[in-house]
């Protein structure tokens, strides 16, 4: 069947002496493998359109349970800024592994589609890119079930006097409650009013937010151990980031 769809670039492999087989999420579709022969020469039509981030439209035939192969496609936007800039790189590269490592084939939804290009864009324009991983983060959570609560004590069901955040319990815990996870990490209001806001709030309304650089190590802290507690990826993407913060690249 020929099918014509919006799609994102999530990941680009060589197959071959002159081929490459792309990660694409869809809205309509979710997450798709598609092969673009001749991809790999430098003359190809689909060079370009095959390379990670590419936001384009892409015709081709697919037969259920089976590979696509790549017949047409229009760039929308390439985002070579995202690719010429090394940070922006490394945190763009995050959300498309996030993306295509959470997801199964013909998983994801026209939502998850939009954060993502929305993701993109937000960094592309020079948008805070810790808040927008974390943000996105959050949205990958929810759609693996897996939303840590963060509008009451998520042992006792308290709105008030939250304290700290206990990825191992799943979610923040009043200051009655801390005790039960020596180990939470403490948070405070700013961060909290951020762990309640991401789940609720759109990557396309995501502004030019200043947050205190406190808040930002207590949202780093809190959303890495809850990605290793309860997903258990080792994320190469994130890891350079790390090494990026550790030597202030």
């Amino acid at each position: 069947m020929l099918r014509n769809v919006q799609g994102i670039v999530l990941r680009s492999t060589d197959y071959g002496e002159g081929n490459k087989i792309i990660s694409l999420l869809t809205a309509e579709l979710g997450k798709v493998s598609v092969m673009a022969r001749g991809a790999k020469k430098s003359k190809s039509r689909h060079a370009a359109v095959t390379q990670v981030f590419t936001h384009a439209d892409f015709v081709f035939f697919k037969q259920k349970g089976h590979m696509g192969t790549l017949n047409h496609a229009d760039i929308i936007e390439g985002h070579h800024a995202l690719r010429e800039d090394l940070s922006k790189s490394a945190y763009s590269a995050y959300l498309v592994e996030m993306t295509d490592r959470m997801l199964g084939d013909e998983e994801g939804s026209a939502y998850i589609f939009g954060q993502l290009k929305a993701g993109l864009s937000a960094i592309e324009d020079n948008k805070d890119m810790q808040i927008v991983i974390h943000l996105y983060e959050m949205k990958m959570f929810e759609l693996a079930g897996y939303l840590p609560v963060t509008s009451s004590c998520v042992s006792c069901g308290a709105e008030a006097d939250l304290v700290s955040f206990s990825p191992s319990m799943g979610g923040v815990l009043c200051i009655r409650c801390k005790h039960k996870d020596p180990v939470s990490i403490p948070v405070s209001e700013g961060t909290l009013k951020l762990l309640k806001l991401f789940p609720v709030m759109d990557m396309n309304r995501l502004g030019a937010v200043q947050v205190k650089t406190e808040t930002k190590e207590q949202l780093k802290a809190s959303m890495k151990a809850y990605m290793d507690t309860h997903i258990g990826i080792n994320w190469k993407s994130r890891g350079f980031i790390e090494q990026m913060d550790k030597y202030g690249m």
